[in-house]
C-alpha cells in the first residue's frame, strides 16, 4: 500500500487520550466555518457535467446511483463495490456497463482518480469513514449516505478533515432539502415553531435483527467467491462471514452498524436539530431496553435525550421509542384512544402548539387540524422550486447552490445518535459534557465515543 498513502496534513495519530483535544478542535473549526468551504472554488460553464465515482452499488447504492443519474447533472465514472459481481449490484452494472468497476476504493483512487472530481459512499455504516476520508484526503467532493460514520471519533475526524481541504460535503438525509427543511425553517423564523420543550420521534416498523437469538458472531458459512471480505471489513475487526452480516444485515450488530438511530434518526430529527440548535446534550439515558445484548440492537428501547437551554429558547427533552410495540404516548390533542397515525414520525411539543410529522420531506401538521385551519392565514407558504438533495449536491460540486446538509451540520446530527446507540448497548443514565465532548459517569462510554483500534494497516485514516 506504499503507493497509496493519504496525503495528510500531520502525521499526528489521534489516540484515545488526545482524542479530547482533538474534539475541541473539531467543534471550533465547525462552529467557525465559512459557507466557502462548503461550496466548489469556481462556478462550472453551463452543461458541464460532475464526473463522480460510486462506492457500493448495491442496494442503498443502486438506489443512490439512479437517482444521481437521474438528476442529468453527473456523469457516471466509476464504480467500487467489495461484492461486484453480486447478485445484488447486478442492476447498477446493468444500466451501465461501460463504466469500469473495482472491488477495492483505494485500487480505484490509484489507478483512475484522476478522472472523477466526487465521490458518493454507500457502504455499510462501519466503512463510511475511512472511504470519506480517502475521498476528502484526495480532493474530492464526497456525499456519504446516513448516518455519516459509525463511530463519535469518526464524525469528529470527517469535521476536521472537511474544514481542512475546503471539498463539498453532503450526507445523505435527502428530506433534508425538501419541503420540510424549507417549511420548518419558514416556520421557526415566523415564530410559528418556538418554545419547544419536548419531541417524541418513533420508528416502529419491523427491524431485520428483531426475533433473532444471539450469542456471538455466526461462524462456519464460506465467503462467497465473488466478495472480498478482507476489504469489506476496511479499518474493523474481522470476523468470520455470515450471511447475518452480508448483504444488508450488518446494521443489526454493534460492531458494524448503528441499528435503527442512524438509518431513521437522520430522517426524523434533522430539521429539528438544525433549526431548534439542539446541538448535543448532556443526558443520554436507556429508560427502556427489550432483550439487551452484547452483539446485536435491542428488540426495543426508549432513549431520552436532555438538551440544555440555548439563547431565547428552553431546554428539550427528546425520546426516541423503536421497536413494533414501542410506541410513543398519543398527543392529547388527537383525542381519546388515538394512535400515531404512522409507524415512524415524530410530535413536537411546544408551550402553546403540538405539531404532528413523519420522516424524510414530510410536512409538519398542527393538530388538532382544526387549530391548523384556524391558522391557516398566519402559516407561511413555501413557494417549491427547490433543487433536492441529488440536485443540491451536484450543483454545489459545479459552484452553483451551497449543500444543506454538510459535515459541519450533519455531523453533530449524527453525534446526536451515535450518543443513543451508547445508552442502547449499556443501558442506565448516561452524563455528558458537550463541551470537552466525555461523559463524566462511565469509563466504559468514553470507549465507545473512541471506537475500536484500526486495523493493521489501516492507521492512516485516523491522522489529521
Amino acid at each position: 500500500m506504499a503507493n497509496d498513502r493519504l496525503p495528510l496534513r500531520s502525521e499526528r495519530l489521534i489516540s484515545r487520550r488526545n482524542f479530547i483535544t482533538a474534539s475541541l478542535t473539531a467543534g471550533a473549526v465547525a462552529a467557525l466555518l465559512p459557507s466557502r468551504l462548503v461550496r466548489a472554488a469556481e462556478v462550472a460553464p453551463e452543461g458541464r457535467k460532475l464526473r463522480v465515482a460510486f462506492v457500493g452499488i448495491g442496494n442503498r447504492g443502486n438506489d443512490l446511483l439512479k437517482s444521481f443519474a437521474g438528476t442529468g447533472l453527473v456523469e457516471v465514472v466509476a464504480f467500487c463495490d467489495v461484492d461486484l459481481l453480486a447478485p445484488h449490484t447486478a442492476e447498477s452494472r446493468q444500466l451501465f456497463p461501460l463504466v469500469p468497476g473495482f472491488q477495492d476504493f483505494r485500487k480505484m483512487f490509484a489507478e483512475i482518480g484522476d478522472k472523477f472530481e466526487a465521490v458518493v459512499v454507500a457502504t455499510p455504516d462501519h466503512s463510511h469513514f475511512v472511504v470519506a476520508m480517502h475521498a476528502m484526503a484526495h480532493g474530492k467532493h464526497v456525499y456519504v449516505e446516513k448516518p455519516l460514520a459509525h463511530t463519535f471519533r469518526e464524525v469528529e475526524l470527517l469535521m476536521t478533515r472537511a474544514a481542512q481541504s475546503g471539498v463539498v460535503t453532503q450526507m445523505g438525509n435527502q428530506g433534508h432539502s425538501g419541503n420540510n427543511f424549507h417549511q420548518f425553517k419558514a416556520w421557526t423564523e415566523a415564530g410559528i415553531i418556538k418554545d419547544v420543550t419536548r419531541i417524541d420521534m418513533f420508528m416502529n416498523s419491523p427491524r431485520r435483527w428483531h426475533g433473532w437469538t444471539v450469542t456471538g458472531f455466526d461462524a462456519g458459512e464460506p465467503v462467497p467467491p465473488t466478495l472480498d471480505w478482507d476489504v469489506w471489513h476496511a479499518d474493523t475487526q474481522m470476523h468470520p462471514f455470515s450471511h447475518r452480516l452480508h448483504p444488508e444485515n450488518w446494521r443489526s450488530w454493534f460492531a458494524y452498524g448503528d441499528g435503527a438511530f442512524g438509518d431513521w434518526g437522520p430522517h426524523i430529527l434533522d430539521t429539528a436539530h438544525r433549526f431548534l440548535a439542539l446541538g448535543l446534550p448532556h443526558v443520554i439515558e436507556a429508560v427502556k431496553r427489550d432483550g439487551p445484548n452484547e452483539f446485536i440492537f435491542p428488540q426495543a428501547s426508549t432513549i431520552r435525550f436532555d438538551f440544555a437551554a440555548r439563547p431565547g429558547m428552553p431546554p428539550v427533552e427528546v425520546f426516541w421509542y423503536d421497536g413494533v410495540t414501542n410506541l410513543p404516548p398519543v398527543p392529547a390533542e388527537l383525542g381519546p384512544g388515538a394512535k400515531p397515525g404512522r409507524l415512524n414520525g415524530k410530535f413536537i411539543y411546544s408551550k402553546e402548539l403540538v405539531f404532528a410529522g413523519g420522516t424524510h420531506s414530510e410536512t409538519l401538521r398542527i393538530i388538532p387540524e382544526e387549530k391548523m385551519r384556524a391558522m391557516a392565514p398566519q402559516l407561511p407558504r413555501i413557494a417549491g422550486g427547490f433543487s433536492d438533495h441529488f440536485q443540491n449536491f451536484a450543483l454545489a460540486c459545479l459552484g452553483r447552490e451551497e449543500t444543506k446538509s454538510p459535515f459541519h451540520i450533519s455531523g453533530p446530527l449524527t453525534q446526536v445518535f451515535l450518543l443513543g446507540v451508547i445508552a442502547q448497548r449499556l443501558g442506565g443514565r448516561l452524563e455528558f459534557d458537550p463541551a470537552t465532548k466525555r461523559f463524566t459517569n462511565n469509563d466504559r462510554a468514553n470507549e465507545l465515543l473512541d471506537g475500536h483500534a484500526p486495523r493493521a494497516g489501516w492507521e492512516e485514516y485516523f491522522r489529521v
